[in-house]
C-alpha cells in the first residue's frame, strides 16, 4: 500500500489539487492510502480585555476547515482509503513529524500561484516541509 500525506490549509482549491494528483496515481482506488492533515497553528492570543487565551482551547472549539472535509469526501468518492487528522502546533513541524510517524511514502501539497520571482521561493510552510522532511514532497499547482 502506497501511503500519502496531504496537509491542507483553509484553501479548498489547493487541497483539491493535491487530491486530484493523488487520484491520478495508478491504482489509486486500490493501492493508495491517504492521510488528510489539518494543523491549527499554535499561537499566543489575547482577548479584548487583555487576558490570555490558549490557542489549544480555540482549536478544540473549531470545526475542521471545509478544505479538509471536501477533499476527504472527494477521495472517498473515488474509492481511495482516507483517514483524517487534526492537530494543534507549528504547521511545518507537525507535517514533518506526522509524515515520519505514519511512515508515508510521499507528502503531496497544493501550492500557490506565484509571479516568476515568487516561484523562486515557496511559502514558508511548504519550504520548511521540503527542507526538513525525509520523505519526498510533491507540490501541485491549484487551478
Amino acid at each position: 500500500m502506497y501511503r500519502v500525506l496531504i496537509p491542507v490549509d483553509p484553501d479548498t482549491d489547493r487541497a483539491i489539487a493535491a487530491a486530484e494528483a493523488v487520484t491520478s496515481l495508478p491504482y489509486a482506488d486500490t493501492n493508495v492510502e491517504v492521510i488528510m492533515l489539518s494543523v491549527f497553528t499554535k499561537r499566543e492570543i489575547q482577548d479584548l480585555d487583555g487576558g490570555r487565551v490558549e490557542s489549544e482551547d480555540l482549536f478544540e472549539r473549531t470545526d475542521p476547515p471545509t478544505s479538509l472535509t471536501a477533499t476527504a469526501e472527494l477521495l472517498e468518492k473515488r474509492g481511495v482509503d482516507v483517514s483524517v487528522r487534526r492537530e494543534h502546533g507549528d504547521p511545518a513541524q507537525t507535517i514533518v513529524e506526522i509524515a515520519a510517524d505514519a511512515d508515508v511514502d510521499n507528502i503531496v501539497m497544493g501550492g500557490r500561484k506565484r509571479s516568476p520571482v515568487g516561484k523562486v521561493v515557496f511559502g514558508s510552510v511548504t519550504q520548511n516541509v521540503v527542507l526538513n522532511s525525509s520523505q519526498p514532497v510533491t507540490i501541485v499547482e491549484s487551478k
